[in-house]
C-alpha cells in the first residue's frame, strides 16, 4: 500500500486586508451619531454691541440671566446665595476664569447688581458681559 504524504497545513491566520476599512466605516458612524452639546444656559435676548471679542470657552464661567431673574451657571439653574460658593469652587480650580454674563436685554438691574455682589464677595473681579454683534453700517 502506497503512503502518501501530506505537506499542506492548514493556515492559521486571520484576514486583516479589510480591516482598515472596517475602522474607517466605524470611524464615520461614530462621527455621525454622536450629539455635540453646546451650553443652552436660559433663554435671553441679548443686548446688541458695536464691537465683540472671542474669549477661550475653558477660560470662561457663564452666567445666564433670564427676563424672569432666573440664574444659571454653565446649564445649571442655582439659586442666587448660592453663585458665590459655585464661583469660589471654579476660581479654586482655574484662577484666572473670567465670568461671563448673559442677560436677556429684559433683565432687571437689581438682578445684575445682586449677582456681582456676590461675587464681589469671592473676588471673582474679572467679568465680561455678552451681547450679540451688530455691525455699523
Amino acid at each position: 500500500m502506497p503512503r502518501f504524504e501530506r505537506n499542506q497545513r492548514a493556515a492559521a491566520e486571520v484576514p486583516t486586508s479589510s480591516m482598515a476599512d472596517i475602522a474607517f466605516l466605524l470611524l464615520i458612524f461614530f462621527m455621525v451619531t454622536t450629539i455635540f452639546k453646546l451650553e443652552d444656559g436660559l433663554p435671553v435676548t441679548l443686548p446688541k454691541a458695536a464691537a465683540a471679542e472671542q474669549i477661550a470657552r475653558e477660560k470662561v464661567a457663564y452666567i445666564w440671566v433670564d427676563r424672569g431673574g432666573r440664574l444659571s451657571i454653565n446649564d445649571n439653574i442655582v439659586e442666587l446665595k448660592s453663585v458665590g460658593g459655585i464661583m469660589l469652587g471654579k476660581l479654586g480650580q482655574n484662577p484666572a476664569l473670567i465670568v461671563a454674563f448673559k442677560a436677556d436685554q429684559q433683565a432687571a438691574y437689581e438682578r445684575m447688581d445682586d449677582i456681582m455682589e456676590e461675587l464681589k464677595k469671592v473676588n471673582a473681579t474679572k467679568v465680561s458681559f455678552s451681547a450679540d454683534f451688530e455691525p455699523r453700517p
